[in-house]
């Protein structure tokens, strides 16, 4: 799956008939290489130029781009609900992933300690590792303010708050979250966020679980967004309707998170019942319990620094490959699926019911 390209993942969309003619006569096309839509989230192994060119992506609108991994470790797990966070412990773990090739690091200003354990690590990278792994590290990073009034000063303010705690000059990549669609207070932000790139303290402007109107809006409005982060899976498609549809004719991509599920699409819950109390493994994490719930998004798989890792089984992500009878199999699947578009609605609005 980590290899199917914008090409053929829009042979597997069916958009409202019509949408695609008012997309056109409204957003100013960029005709793009074909390249993959979605930058699932984990991890790469890349040590060598010609594997790095299959195990990383660049996200890019206009003059702005970043390469980053084409699996990122999600970092919402330190947020707590996943075990204690010992800090010494965490930050050997990111030096181990990176160290395996799995060098972009997602994390939020409010998932806990996330930034200031990525400010630790990046430390020890600049000191204790070869300039060329450095160069590599990616440290994205969220930022989900109140819907409050969005003041030049105010903006300025959390941007710098994140760069001192993760102990950078410029953040790779800002992605922007809010919560009220009703407030348009968003614009403001990313018109003041992208000030703050042209002066350096942002290389790359994303969004987070934006639906496909207010990306349309936003991209109107001239903000240079590289990537929408949204949650999709073999259980939500959601991702493959309306915001597949833009984000091809925009050429924005998507960062994609939840793609197991916490965990419940694994070997592990495999013939598990997890209707029947106790019946199996249990869903001992806020990422399994949420996603069990019935039309309920929530977390990307991330890493439990420190607790647990899998970066034997995340590497191997790229040696998958997927023929047509595989992806019929999935597709079947899939179909059996609920509508979740019609019950939640477009991507991210889960978060705003």
């Amino acid at each position: 799956m980590s290899g199917c390209t914008s090409a053929a993942l829009q042979l597997q969309i069916h958009p409202p008939v019509g949408s695609n003619q008012r997309l056109r006569s409204r957003i100013r096309i960029r005709r793009i290489p074909s390249r993959p839509l979605f930058g699932v989230r984990c991890a790469i192994g890349a040590e060598e130029e010609t594997k790095r060119a299959t195990t990383t992506t660049v996200v890019k609108n206009g003059e702005d781009s970043l390469e980053i991994c084409r699996v990122l470790n999600g970092m919402w797990q330190t947020s707590g609900g996943w075990g204690p966070i010992d800090r010494d412990n965490a930050v050997d773990a990111m030096l181990t992933y990176a160290d395996s090739g799995l060098t972009t690091f997602d994390m939020a200003d409010h998932y806990g300690p996330a930034e200031d354990l990525y400010g630790i690590f990046i430390n020890k990278v600049r000191r204790e590792r070869p300039p060329e792994l450095l160069e590599q590290v990616r440290g994205l990073t969220k930022w989900v303010p109140p819907p409050v009034k969005m003041t030049s000063e105010y903006v300025r303010d959390n941007i710098n708050r994140s760069c001192r705690r993760m102990d950078v000059a410029s953040l790779d990549m800002l992605q922007f979250h809010w919560w009220d669609y009703s407030n348009p207070g968003y614009l403001d932000a990313l018109k003041h966020i992208t000030d703050l790139k042209e002066e350096g303290k942002i290389k790359t402007v994303a969004l987070t679980n934006f639906d496909t109107e207010r990306l349309h809006i936003i991209l109107e409005n001239g903000i240079p967004v590289v990537s929408n982060q949204v949650q999709h899976s073999i259980v939500d498609m959601r991702p493959q309707q309306r915001m597949a549809e833009l984000c091809q004719l925009t050429g924005v991509q998507l960062i994609t998170y939840g793609t197991v599920m916490g965990g419940l699409l694994s070997e592990k819950f495999l013939d598990a019942n997890i209707s029947i109390p106790f019946a199996g493994p249990p869903l001992d994490t806020p990422s399994l319990q949420k996603y069990k719930r019935p039309g309920v998004a929530g977390s990307m798989v991330g890493v439990r620094l420190g607790l647990s890792e899998h970066i034997k089984d995340t590497s191997a992500i790229f040696s998958l490959k997927l023929d047509e009878e595989d992806f019929n199999s999935i597709n079947e699947v899939s179909k059996n699926g609920r509508d979740l578009i019609n019950i939640i609605g477009d991507c991210g609005d889960e978060y705003r019911r």
